[in-house]
């Protein structure tokens, strides 16, 4: 019987509650600790059954715990330091995206992992999920170039808005949220990004001057692919073409199709942001008259895992790498890869000009 790994969870809020109740299920794992500065671990320990210490203070909790691996979910801007604390204190590290709130502290993070020895596993939650790999390889079938068309805006209000402010404190939507994206054109192509340019906004005063909450980037690839992602997160946010993941290709068309996920109401559910319920297939072929040889194809995916089942397998991998010493530098690789590209996005919108990778 192998032993229990200890896993420290800090930050208690949407994505900190998912994976403290995917360690608190699963055979392998065994939660020491929750640490938050707020009420969220109160909240998040009566959902559990109330048996774990609490910590207002991370150092406090990593001196008295002494755990096995820690699970950063908090904001971006404590990522790289906590991150860097814990492999310090001997632990391996699940950390929600992005890496860090800069790239040059990304990698400074991927170094320490290399010299302490320690796994370091980025919470891409797409990776894990049956229907986007699907989306991924009936797209790169599509033929090259690529045009790959992206958004999630999200009509925030209440305490996810309280969210959205505080995440934008640090890093604009079109970062925080789009890396996940970016990632997916760049497993789509598997081409070189060698230029991109975006615009923003600020359509509130109540985030700071200078900062942007609706931003829409555009990438060009070396092979000629071409993608665009709009992220836009507040209350003022429209629910019209919110949730639009679509791919075109000389062979045709590949599209996600979320008629409940994409309904009103829905932009700003986590549990939305993931499901994909259906996938149509077009094919551009035509015959001697002009008209289309193939009909268009349904993949049905209405049987997916939820937003819970897939950070469950997001932990049994980061289990499986931890116990069989599976080499992460290629993830980890491609995580640094799409926030630089999506960094030097937010630095065109800041600046008004294209920038050259």
């Amino acid at each position: 019987m192998k032993k229990s790994l200890r896993v420290l969870i800090v930050g208690c809020g949407n994505m900190g509650t998912a994976h403290a109740t995917s360690y608190h299920h699963i055979d392998g794992f065994e939660v020491c600790g929750l640490v938050s500065t707020g009420n969220s671990k109160v909240i998040l320990n009566e959902k559990l059954g109330g048996s774990y210490p609490l910590f207002s203070d991370y150092d406090e909790a990593l001196e008295q715990t002494r755990p096995d691996a820690v699970c950063i979910s908090t904001y971006p801007d404590t990522h790289e330091a906590f991150a860097l604390k814990a492999m310090e204190a001997g632990a391996h590290v699940f950390i929600e995206k992005p890496l860090a709130d800069s790239v040059e502290g990304a990698q400074r993070v991927a170094d320490a992992a290399k010299r302490y020895d320690k796994k370091l596993l980025v919470g891409y939650i797409l990776r894990y999920h049956p229907s986007w790999k699907r989306f991924i390889e009936l797209s790169s079938a599509m033929g090259k170039p690529l045009v790959m068309r992206m958004n999630l805006n999200q009509q925030s209000q209440g305490a996810m808005w309280t969210v959205h402010r505080n995440l934008m404190k640090s890093l604009s939507p079109i970062v925080d949220c789009g890396v996940h994206y970016i990632d997916v054109m760049c497993q789509m192509t598997r081409s070189k990004p060698v230029q991109v340019s975006a615009i923003g906004a600020r359509l509130t005063e109540d985030i700071p001057a200078g900062n942007y909450n609706y931003g829409q980037l555009q990438i060009r690839f070396e092979d000629g692919s071409v993608g665009w992602y709009e992220a836009g997160w507040g209350p003022m946010m429209s629910e019209t073409a919110f949730f639009v993941k679509d791919v075109i290709g000389p062979k045709g068309a590949v599209s996600i199709v979320a008629r409940e996920a994409s309904g009103s109401g829905k932009s700003d559910d986590v549990g939305s942001h993931t499901k994909t319920e259906a996938i149509k297939v077009h094919y551009a072929a035509l015959d001697h008259e002009q008209q289309f040889t193939r009909k268009d194809v349904w993949v049905d995916l209405t049987d997916e895992p939820d937003h819970q089942e897939l950070c469950n397998r997001e932990q049994l991998f980061f289990l499986k790498a931890i116990r069989e010493n599976i080499d992460l530098t290629i993830p980890t690789n491609d995580a640094i890869n799409s926030l630089k590209i999506a960094f030097a996005c937010d630095r065109s919108v800041k600046t008004g000009q294209m920038v050259f990778l």
